[in-house]
């Protein structure tokens, strides 16, 4: 779920006010309010079920002229993502096999322009942990969390979370007293000129999918130090379509020296009807380009 790839990973800043011990002190250990997260968002063995994921939605964001960027955001377990934007009439398309990432995105010359995740890229797709995010069977992955306080963010009360990952990097993650469900979590990430900085993302819209609870509205800063903040609208949640490892791993591009071709992508309705009808969504009819395809070039189908 947490899964801030290109400009996906990104949305609104609201404000945090941190609390003192002395003015509020936590009832409940680290490990029961995971425990409470767990049991909100649908219990363990639910999303063990959940295989893969697919969310339908579009990006609103001031950053970037124009109407609404719809994407497709699709996961598979272990860490595979592939994360499909589309914007001005072209669609760039990142992919994550797990270990390796690559981006792709037409040019002008007609020559798909295909090059491998940054080292910062990297480890941040590394860290991302996948579908459930890092608390679900945080143990048994060799996540380690501690209570750190309590703070309150737009208005509610919130237990502060300190997430350390196997890869020895730390973030925070706060869970709302109330509901436990997840509300915000912070990451320190590089931005594209290498500068350091925190991103911060807020879940809000919780919506119940086949008795899991997904936030549809999740809203960001990036680590672009921008000040305007983007948000991403999930439309539509699929849980457990066909997803083959060939949509995760390195596409085939062509060489210069060959035959140029035309790299063009669906119109944003095209994209909705051919791979989300309207009418309901159901695995045997998500279909995506078969795997000779180059991604991008073409019609998904």
């Amino acid at each position: 779920m947490r899964r801030i790839l290109f400009a996906i990973l990104v949305a609104c800043l609201a404000t945090s006010v941190s609390a003192t011990g002395s003015d509020i002190e936590p009832a409940l250990t680290a490990d029961q309010i995971v425990a409470k997260n767990v049991a909100a968002r649908g219990g363990l063995e639910a999303w063990r079920k959940v295989q893969t994921m697919a969310w339908l939605g579009h990006i609103q964001s001031a950053n970037v002229p124009g109407a609404d960027l719809p994407f497709i955001l699709e996961m598979k377990r272990p860490d595979k993502t592939r994360f499909e934007i589309h914007a001005q009439a072209q669609k760039s398309v990142r992919m994550y096999d797990g270990t390796q990432g690559w981006k792709l995105r037409p040019t002008r010359t007609g020559f798909p322009d295909l090059r491998p995740y940054t080292a910062d890229e990297l480890n941040f797709a590394h860290d991302a942990q996948g579908i459930s995010g890092p608390l679900m069977d945080y143990q048994a992955n060799g996540i380690r969390v501690a209570l750190e306080g309590v703070d309150e963010i737009e208005g509610n009360k919130a237990y502060r979370l300190n997430v350390k990952l196997p890869s020895g990097s730390s973030h925070h993650v706060w869970i709302d007293a109330q509901t436990f469900l997840d509300v915000k979590s912070d990451r320190e990430a590089r931005n594209a000129f290498g500068m350091s900085g925190m991103v911060s993302v807020y879940y809000r819209n919780y919506q119940t999918v086949d008795g899991l609870q997904i936030p549809f509205a999740i809203e960001s800063r990036g680590a672009d130090f921008t000040k305007t903040p983007d948000m991403m609208v999930i439309d539509k949640v699929a849980l457990n379509p066909p997803l083959e490892d060939w949509m995760f791993a390195k596409p085939n591009v062509p060489s210069r020296h060959k035959k140029a071709i035309a790299v063009s992508v669906d119109s944003p309705q095209a994209v909705r009807q051919a791979s989300w009808p309207s009418t309901s969504f159901t695995p045997g009819n998500f279909k995506r380009s078969n795997p000779g395809s180059v991604p991008g070039a073409g019609n998904a189908q």
